[in-house]
């Protein structure tokens, strides 16, 4: 299979996939929580049938249009965990006449639209922001909250369903004691705000949903549904902050090698920023890497490449530094593989380019 490979393509390996999902389904369950998977990460009705053999009924989604993807595919318990845009209204209630969806809130503006507009009941909750600063009313902004639920418990077609996090920030923790920290006060903050308002909202729910906070930390006492999502890949981004090893990543976008130079011991490969994505970590020295390289050959499970990196990217084209030792192991016409650094968006990229291994 990976001897037809002509172009940038993305390797999925299904074995590691299925570890994966089965880790955090035993975790979700064994901690007694709702396992509701963010799939923006594979964006796929094959992969996303492997978590049905574990159970999981209920899923996550970035967009309106995901929603009606997997919504065509069988999923029929979905939450949109992104701010509504009113604009897509239609679409909207297209959704909400056959499926059990999850919308999520941020301004009074947006629940009045929706309370005037919706023609089916739907689940809403309020996102929260405990950290990250991208979106949502920080935990302690009670009067805007009061503000907000009141509008909620007057509707006739919203049902509130609880307080939505992301802890996006757990991506910059530097250790894992630092992602256990993030997690344990995100968790106190909607454990707080949910005390405050059960009294009135009875059924009331905190969902969470960042990778790293669901794989490294142990204890989700009080929260009701984990929604992770680039836990199914991982990457070397998750590498590095902790939550999973270099053998738990499971895919590598395998790219033809079309030059080398030895002079600066650069390997130059058909892969470039329309398939990677620019997103980059930093080694100790300070050095910029776009991705680990592995010598798939017969093995895309093999280990990096001592010294080696994507150092730079363009449109099409991606450098890879080496050293003198291993520039005489690529030749030009080989398939080379390379670990990327954010898989969901290198996998969002590449949506339409892909193979799944089974070995």
């Amino acid at each position: 299979m990976i001897q037809n490979i002509t172009k940038p393509t993305l390797i999925i390996d299904k074995n590691k996939c299925i570890l994966n999902i089965e880790r955090m389904a035993d975790k979700a369950r064994n901690s007694n929580v709702r396992f509701r998977p963010h799939f923006k990460t594979h964006q796929s009705a094959e992969i996303g049938n492997w978590f049905k053999e574990f159970g999981v009924k209920s899923i996550t989604v970035s967009s309106v249009s995901m929603a009606k993807y997997f919504s065509q595919n069988g999923w029929n318990d979905i939450t949109i965990a992104f701010p509504v845009n009113i604009l897509e209204i239609t679409e909207i209630n297209e959704l909400a006449k056959h499926s059990e969806l999850n919308l999520l809130a941020i301004s009074r503006e947006t629940l009045r639209f929706l309370e005037e507009h919706l023609k089916a009941k739907t689940g809403i909750y309020i996102k929260i922001d405990t950290g990250y600063h991208r979106s949502g009313l920080l935990a302690d902004d009670t009067k805007e909250l009061d503000k907000l639920l009141e509008e909620i418990r007057k509707s006739k077609n919203l049902m509130f369903k609880g307080f939505l996090t992301h802890a996006g920030h757990t991506y910059n923790a530097q250790s894992k004691e630092e992602v256990k920290n993030i997690h344990e006060d995100t968790k106190q903050q909607l454990l707080d705000l949910k005390n405050r308002y059960i009294s009135v909202f009875e059924k009331l729910e905190i969902s969470v949903g960042d990778t790293p906070s669901c794989s490294i930390s142990e204890d989700f006492t009080g929260i009701d549904e984990i929604r992770p999502g680039n836990f199914i890949f991982y990457d070397l981004m998750q590498y590095k902050i902790g939550s999973c090893s270099l053998a738990d990543i499971a895919v590598v976008l395998a790219c033809p090698v079309v030059g080398k130079n030895s002079s600066r011991n650069e390997i130059l490969i058909y892969g470039g920023a329309i398939h990677f994505s620019e997103e980059f970590l930093q080694f100790d020295n300070g050095v910029n890497y776009y991705g680990e390289i592995i010598h798939p050959g017969d093995n895309v499970r093999s280990m990096p490449v001592e010294n080696t990196y994507v150092s730079r990217l363009s449109q099409e084209h991606g450098i890879i530094k080496t050293t003198p030792e291993h520039f005489d192991s690529f030749n030009v016409g080989d398939i080379i593989g390379v670990l990327p650094v954010h898989s969901c968006l290198t996998a969002n990229l590449m949506r339409e380019n892909y193979i799944i291994i089974a070995e």
